[in-house]
């Protein structure tokens, strides 16, 4: 297949990337427009493959979008381009609109321009991937009660709700014109790569700065931690092997409040990269957790039923939240450089030397 990933420079995007290069026959388009969190860093162990090509792209271009799909003339398109920070989303929430609500509705329409000209075999076999966030679904009610395909959305962000709004677009164009659509909605992911502000990247590297550790209100918010690579794997079989106009859930059984992920990552640091090895001047990591006022609609707890996938396409995932977490805090300790690139900005200058 070739296939069309959009935001694949981004934290997701660059793990689906790596994994179809590595691990399938499949070639990759990579559309990303490079805003702050994408980083050609992320590919850049597979930028080389003869399977591989960039394209610096901003999806809600409309030209630009249908120049791609005739210049590539792709058989699946995987859409992780998003704005996808809800602090950031709070702080201002336009390029959130723009960038997922009408960003994937250009590329729904270019998609559909290419799509109805294909030959027979060819539109049959073509596939719209959409992949989405568990947060368009808001907060679970009860503490056994778990999201499955068929929960009605209940958006608190403007994050979620302009992922809300991108997924009724896509699921709206299966209905009306045909376009063969499948969605998928995830937990929250962590791993390698994942750009600093998020809440595991943003402890590890703290603590190893002896900053302190900023927990939002009690810390007792609940999410469904998910591997990024697990994840990667779902999408790619999502995508060959789903069924056309169905969602699926992707969780990785690992409820756990944040507190709780906070202190296992200090767990994991003083074990990996002990303080009497630091020049830190700290008794431990944890007494660098600090708490602080909570953010507004704040929702509580996130827990997703992937027994849909698991059934149905025989995806379940390889990491415990244990061992995915070990592998991150030890991936952080020996990619310094990946990292400091992104904290001092120096990334977005050697864009300048990839062609971009």
């Amino acid at each position: 297949m070739k296939i069309i990933i959009t935001g694949g420079a981004g934290f997701i995007g660059s793990a689906v990337v790596r994994h179809i290069i590595n691990n399938t026959h499949s070639s990759v388009i990579n559309v990303d427009k490079l805003t702050y969190a994408g980083n050609l860093n992320s590919v850049s162990d597979v930028a080389k493959n003869e399977r591989y090509i960039f394209e610096k792209i901003d999806i809600c271009d409309a030209d630009s979008i249908n120049k791609l799909f005739q210049k590539h003339q792709p058989d699946a398109v995987m859409h992780l381009a998003a704005e996808s920070h809800v602090d950031r989303s709070i702080d201002g929430p336009a390029a959130f609109i723009q960038t997922n609500i009408v960003g994937t509705y250009t590329l729904l329409e270019a998609a559909r321009t290419y799509w109805k000209n294909l030959p027979l075999k060819r539109k049959e076999a073509f596939r719209f991937h959409h992949i989405s966030t568990d947060e368009v679904y808001g907060d679970v009610d009860g503490t056994d009660d778990l999201f499955t395909e068929n929960t009605s959305y209940a958006p608190s962000s403007p994050y979620s709700a302009s992922k809300a709004s991108s997924d009724h677009l896509v699921r709206a164009w299966h209905r009306t014109f045909g376009l063969p659509v499948i969605v998928t909605n995830c937990s929250n992911n962590y791993g390698p790569y994942h750009f600093p502000e998020k809440l595991i990247p943003l402890v590890i590297l703290n603590a190893l700065s002896g900053k302190p550790l900023p927990i939002y209100g009690k810390g007792n918010q609940i999410r469904d931690w998910l591997y990024v690579d697990d994840h990667a794997r779902a999408l790619y079989k999502v995508v060959t092997e789903g069924i056309v106009g169905e969602t699926y859930n992707i969780g990785g059984h690992n409820e756990k409040q944040n507190i709780d992920v906070v202190k296992t990552i200090c767990t994991i640091l003083e074990e990996l990269a002990p303080i009497k090895n630091s020049l830190l001047d700290i008794p431990n990591y944890e007494s660098l957790i600090t708490y602080v006022q909570d953010r507004p609609g704040h929702d509580l707890r996130y827990a997703i039923d992937a027994s849909k996938i698991e059934r149905e396409l025989g995806w379940i995932p390889q990491e415990t939240f244990e061992t995915g977490l070990r592998k991150t805090v030890a991936w952080y300790l020996a990619n310094r450089d990946w990292w400091s690139s992104v904290l001092d900005g120096s990334y977005k200058l050697e864009r300048l030397g990839q062609g971009t």
